[in-house]
C-alpha cells in the first residue's frame, strides 16, 4: 500500500488504522521516516547490524526485524537514496533482509509506504526506481488536503477541543459560529496537523467556562 498526500494530512494515522484493522493487529506497528535519518545510517536503521560487524559495534535489530509479524511504515519513501532503494526492493521481493555484517534472514511483515512527493516525477528525474514504485504501489491511496474537505473541519475542531480541554483541565463551551467560519474558510497549508496545533493554542487561551471566539484566533488565520 502506498499512501499519498501533503504533509500533515494524516498519512501515519491512516497507516495505523489499517494496521489495527488487519490480521496483523496483534503484531507491532513500526514507522521510520526515511527523510529524517542521515543517509549513512539509514541502511543500519532499516536492516540492522550484526554484533561485531565492526570494532566495538553492538547488535542492532533494525526496523524490519522490529516489525516482525506486524506492519512497517516507510514514511517519506521518496527521499530514500537510490542505492538503498535497490536493497529495499530485494527485501520486499525475497521477504528477507541482510543486516550489516550478517547472513540473510527471513522477515514476515506488511510494508506500507507514504510520501508527499510525486514519485512518477522522481522516476522521470532518475531519483526513484521504477521497479520499486510498481512493487510498493500495489494499491495507492490518495489523502486529500484539508482545504479540499472543509466539511471535516467542524468535526475535527470539536474533537481537538475536547482533547485539549482535558489536557489543560478546562471546561470549554465550544466555539462561536464566527470563529468556526473563519477556521473553515482558511486554506490550512499545514493541513490537519496545523489545525490541531491551532486548536491546542485556542484551548490554552480560552478562559475556563467560556467558548472560543474569533478574537483568540492566530493573526495569520484572521
Amino acid at each position: 500500500l502506498l499512501i499519498l498526500g501533503e504533509t500533515g494530512v494524516g498519512k501515519e494515522l491512516i497507516a495505523r488504522t489499517l494496521h489495527n484493522s488487519s490480521r496483523r493487529s496483534k503484531g507491532p506497528f513500526v514507522d521510520v521516516n526515511c527523510a529524517a535519518i542521515p543517509t549513512d545510517q539509514l541502511e543500519a536503521e532499516m536492516f540492522g547490524v550484526a554484533k561485531g560487524a565492526a570494532t566495538g559495534v553492538l547488535e542492532r535489530p533494525g526496523k524490519f526485524r522490529l516489525a516482525q509479524g506486524g506492519t512497517l511504515l516507510l514514511d517519506e519513501i521518496g527521499d530514500m537514496p537510490l542505492d538503498l532503494q535497490a536493497k529495499l526492493l530485494r527485501a520486499i521481493q525475497e521477504k528477507e533482509i541482510q543486516p550489516v555484517g550478517s547472513a540473510p534472514m527471513p522477515v514476515d511483515i506488511r510494508v506500507v509506504t507514504a510520501t508527499n512527493t510525486d514519485l512518477l516525477q522522481r522516476i522521470e528525474q532518475g531519483r526513484f526506481r521504477r521497479d520499486l514504485y510498481f512493487r510498493i504501489a500495489g494499491f495507492a491511496l490518495h489523502v486529500p488536503a484539508l482545504r479540499d474537505r472543509r466539511d471535516d473541519i467542524a468535526a475535527l475542531v470539536e474533537s481537538f477541543l475536547r482533547e485539549f480541554a482535558r489536557e489543560c483541565r478546562k471546561s470549554i463551551r465550544g466555539i462561536t459560529l464566527k470563529a468556526l467560519r473563519i477556521l473553515t474558510d482558511y486554506d490550512w497549508p499545514g493541513n490537519v496537523r496545523e489545525l490541531e496545533h491551532e486548536v491546542r493554542r485556542l484551548a490554552y487561551l480560552c478562559p475556563d467556562g467560556e467558548a472560543v471566539d474569533s478574537s483568540m484566533l492566530s493573526p495569520h488565520i484572521l
